[in-house]
């Protein structure tokens, strides 16, 4: 069943690297809509099936490195690891106890990161991602996890879905935290952006409906609402939170819907 787009997808394709990944790669086109490199030869992007990974290739001069989700190694092995457990940031912000280990909905998963250290902290996560792209890197990602003996137990704790929370019924089960990560807001200074937001944004746009997703996330009564910000980007909404825990270059604002009929206004 093709998967839903959030916006029609250009300039992308999909191709493969070895005979045998071609299947896979036919499939993955099929689902998506997308054409294959040799249908669209001036594609900016492909989505590569390279070496046993899906990766996201800028194509052109002046190209970056691919795009993969990778959690058995690079940042998010280091972070599992070294990261400072629940004594970090996240793991604050979404009310990690000693034997507190909430539901959390990643309801702008992206490419997992954060939902991959909440689960190695023992949270079960359910992420939803409305990229259909972001959503194949996620898939191929997780599929790799599973396979691997060191993080099978923590994949297991992490569910994927290819949805916009806006546009999704309330499941059966709330979630006690939601979390929100949307796309930063665009920096004014010349320095470049990191490769994996300039990449993002250039498939699949600002979320310029980010203060919707704050309102919609209320509308599910969790416990508390996480919503990860630039150390000094506005509230969203513009509703400051009754709880601010500040890391290195972002901050967690931290709402309890539960405890107020209404987001409180910024004074």
């Amino acid at each position: 069943m093709p998967l839903p787009l959030k916006e029609p997808i250009r300039n992308i394709a999909v191709a493969w690297q070895k005979e045998e990944e071609r299947p896979a790669a036919q499939a993955l086109a099929g689902r998506l809509h997308l054409p294959l490199a040799s249908e669209r030869p001036e594609a900016a992007f492909l989505l590569c099936f390279c070496g046993g990974r899906l990766e996201l290739q800028e194509v052109g001069p002046g190209k970056s490195g691919p795009l993969f989700v990778d959690f058995s190694s690079g940042k998010a092995a280091y972070r599992r690891l070294h990261g400072g457990g629940r004594h970090q940031p996240l793991a604050r912000a979404v009310g990690l106890k000693k034997n507190r280990c909430p539901l959390v909905l990643d309801a702008t998963a992206g490419l997992g990161r954060d939902a991959f250290v909440l689960a190695s902290l023992g949270c079960t996560v359910r992420l939803m991602e409305r990229s259909v792209i972001l959503h194949a890197l996620l898939e191929d990602g997780l599929r790799r996890g599973r396979n691997d003996p060191e993080i099978r137990e923590i994949i297991a704790r992490m569910s994927l879905v290819c949805g916009d929370a806006l546009h999704t019924k309330k499941g059966a089960e709330a979630p006690e935290v939601i979390y929100l990560d949307p796309m930063y807001p665009h920096r004014s200074k010349s320095s470049l952006v990191k490769k994996e937001m300039r990449q993002t944004r250039a498939l699949v746009g600002d979320d310029e409906d980010a203060d919707a997703l704050l309102y919609w996330a209320f509308s599910c009564c969790p416990g508390r609402v996480v919503v990860k910000r630039p150390k000094e980007a506005p509230f969203l909404g513009n509703k400051k939170p009754p709880l601010l825990i500040k890391g290195k270059t972002s901050r967690f604002d931290v709402y309890f819907p539960g405890r107020c009929k209404a987001l409180p206004d910024n004074q």
